[in-house]
C-alpha cells in the first residue's frame, strides 16, 4: 500500500509542478480543426512570422497542404521558404524544418528556438493562446520585452506590427521612453489604454495595424493551425473511433443474441 501512494504521488509532480508553475490567467480558445479557412490563414501567419526561427519538423508541406487544401504550386509561392543544406529552396515534400541556422540562433539568442511541432500538446491551446498576447515593453529585458505567461522570455514580440507595443500599469512612467526606441507614439487617452489581453493589468500603449478584436482573431488562427500541426491525424482518428464503436455496439448485440441462442437449452 506504502509503495502504491509513492507512485502515485511521483505520478503527480508533473501536474502539481505545471498548476504551481505561475498564477497567470489563461484566456480560453474554443479550437476548430474543421475550420479550413482558418487552418489555411493560421498556415499563411505561420509561415510569414515563425518559420523564421522555429521549425516544425515534425510535419511535411505536403500533408499539410493535402489536408487543408492547398495545391503544390500554392505551396511552392506563399508557403515554403526554408532551404536545404546546399542552399536550395525546398520542395513540398521536404520537412518543415526551421530557415535559421543553428549556429546563427545560438550566437543571437543564446540557444536554438524549440521546435513548434507539440507546443499545444505539452503547453496546451490556451498557453499559447494567451501567450501570444502578453508580451508587454520592458526596458530591462535584451530585447526590450517580456511576456506575462513566460517571464523573462528570450522571444521577440514578432507580431508587434499586429498588435503594437502594450504596457504593464505599473511601467506607465516608462512607456513613452520604450515606445520613442520602438520609433512610435503612445496611444492618447481618448483612444482608450484599456487592457486588450486577458485581465492581467496589460494596456495598449502604442497601437498596431490591427484592432484588438483583428489580432485576437490571427493569434486564434495561428493557434488553430498549431493545434492541427500538433495532431494531423486527430479529425480522422476521431472518425475512426465513432466508426470502431458502432461497430462493437453491433457485435454485442450479436454476440449477446448468439450467447442466448447457444445456451437456452441449458437453462
Amino acid at each position: 500500500m506504502k509503495k502504491l501512494v509513492i507512485v502515485t504521488l511521483l505520478g503527480l509532480l508533473p501536474v502539481l509542478s505545471w498548476a504551481s508553475s505561475g498564477h497567470t490567467q489563461l484566456d480560453h480558445i474554443d479550437i476548430d480543426l474543421n475550420n479550413k479557412a482558418s487552418l489555411q490563414r493560421g498556415f499563411k501567419y505561420f509561415a510569414n512570422y515563425c518559420f523564421s526561427c522555429h521549425g516544425a519538423a515534425y510535419s511535411r508541406f505536403s500533408r499539410v497542404g493535402a489536408d487543408l487544401g492547398i495545391s503544390s504550386d500554392l505551396l511552392k509561392q506563399e508557403f515554403i521558404f526554408t532551404r536545404d543544406e546546399i542552399g536550395k529552396r525546398n520542395k513540398p515534400g521536404a520537412l518543415m524544418t526551421v530557415a535559421m541556422p543553428h549556429r546563427y540562433a545560438t550566437s543571437s539568442f543564446g540557444t536554438v528556438p524549440p521546435d513548434l511541432s507539440l507546443v499545444v500538446r505539452s503547453r496546451s491551446a490556451d498557453w499559447v493562446y494567451t501567450y501570444l498576447r502578453s508580451f508587454y515593453l520592458d526596458a530591462s529585458r535584451p530585447l526590450g520585452v517580456n511576456n506575462i505567461v513566460f517571464p523573462n522570455v528570450g522571444m521577440p514580440h514578432v507580431l508587434w506590427e499586429l498588435q503594437g507595443w502594450q504596457a504593464k500599469a505599473e511601467h506607465s512612467a516608462a512607456v513613452a521612453e520604450t515606445a520613442d526606441a520602438h520609433e512610435a507614439a503612445p496611444a492618447s487617452s481618448e483612444e482608450g489604454n484599456q487592457v486588450v489581453t486577458h485581465g492581467n493589468g496589460l494596456y495598449l500603449a502604442v497601437p498596431g495595424e490591427l484592432s484588438g478584436f483583428e489580432y485576437n482573431a490571427v493569434v486564434y488562427d495561428i493557434v488553430n493551425f498549431m493545434t492541427y500541426l500538433s495532431e494531423p491525424g486527430q479529425q480522422k482518428r476521431k472518425l475512426i473511433g465513432f466508426w470502431v464503436m458502432g461497430f462493437l455496439g453491433i457485435f454485442f448485440i450479436l454476440a449477446y443474441l448468439l450467447k442466448k441462442e447457444f445456451w437456452k437449452d441449458v437453462h
